[in-house]
């Protein structure tokens, strides 16, 4: 089946059709045992921190990258941090999907905000879970903040490109409705027949898989961790431009008032504040002097 046409630049319905992709019949649970269901989005998130924990490792044992000294974070470390992220991305991520996107489920259905399984997980969220992580096994190690998220920011774009393919798979955070012959129609959910942006797709290539490689480039590249919180500010800003920019494809949250749906999300009214710090960190961070490293330790 085709879907209804969107007319271009403005997103009002036609009555022509166009060429669309139909949503693959996806079963967000991967097998069951019993009561235990294994679900496409809790791999995503497994995924993604172990292959985000090993990529940190690997930093960790170039010794290039930090100018002849040692890592911020050895591997006993990134071994205990682990644990924390973990903490912080879950509780974090599903608290700021309560707080920012549905406040009334903590009155109305209050068990449902520990149903992490079922989806619903806020990156913003996370994002201040982590940094709350991080900040606490800064503190409780004596180590620089800043130091310790340039070592973890690499790693997230990783975990990024995992779940926004577990959001395509579980057929949430459609985008608006296009007339672009990629549109997806079928979306589980969606009460119209319009053909919509994968936006889920968008995200995954640039918040995942671009923005990955432009973190890459400044670790390996410009060998940016040895200068204090650029590569975490790259992060911020990075993330924080694009999904700025992805937003206009993405659908209004429905919670926002009616008269701010056409130029606001609560998206782009989280990712504001991300791409002001990361700028800010980023300068802040260029200025400062690289401090070579000692001779002995540059020769060893």
């Amino acid at each position: 089946m085709k879907a209804k046409r969107i007319i271009a630049n403005h997103g009002y319905p036609s009555d022509g059709e166009t060429a669309d992709v139909q949503f693959p019949d996806f079963d967000p649970v991967l097998f069951q045992i019993g009561p235990l269901a294994i679900r496409w989005y809790a791999l995503a998130y497994v995924a993604g921190i172990l292959l985000g924990w090993r990529y940190a490792i690997l930093l960790s044992r170039n010794v290039r990258l930090w100018g002849g000294r040692q890592s911020t974070l050895n591997a006993a470390q990134i071994d205990d941090l682990i644990l924390w992220v973990t903490l912080g991305v879950i509780g974090g991520g599903r608290l700021g999907y309560v707080l920012f996107y549905f406040p009334s489920m903590i009155w109305e259905e209050p068990l449902n905000i520990f149903k992490v399984w079922e989806g619903g997980m806020s990156f913003h969220g996370g994002l201040l879970g982590v940094s709350l992580a991080m900040a606490l096994f800064a503190r409780a190690n004596k180590l620089d903040i800043f130091r310790v998220a340039d070592h973890v920011a690499p790693a997230v774009p990783i975990g990024l490109f995992f779940g926004r393919i577990a959001n395509f798979i579980n057929g949430e955070l459609w985008g608006r409705p296009t007339d672009m012959p990629w549109g997806v129609t079928g979306f589980p959910g969606v009460p119209d027949g319009y053909a919509r942006h994968p936006s889920q797709i968008y995200e995954a290539l640039l918040e995942g898989l671009l923005l990955f490689v432009i973190l890459r480039i400044a670790t390996h590249r410009q060998l940016w961790l040895q200068r204090r919180g650029v590569v975490a500010g790259l992060f911020l800003a990075g993330y924080g431009a694009f999904r700025l920019s992805l937003e206009w494809v993405r659908e209004p949250d429905v919670q926002m008032l009616p008269f701010l749906r056409d130029y606001l999300t609560m998206g782009m009214l989280l990712s504001i504040p991300m791409l002001l710090i990361g700028v800010w960190m980023i300068w802040r961070g260029l200025k400062e002097p690289v401090v070579p490293a000692a001779p002995e330790k540059a020769a060893a």
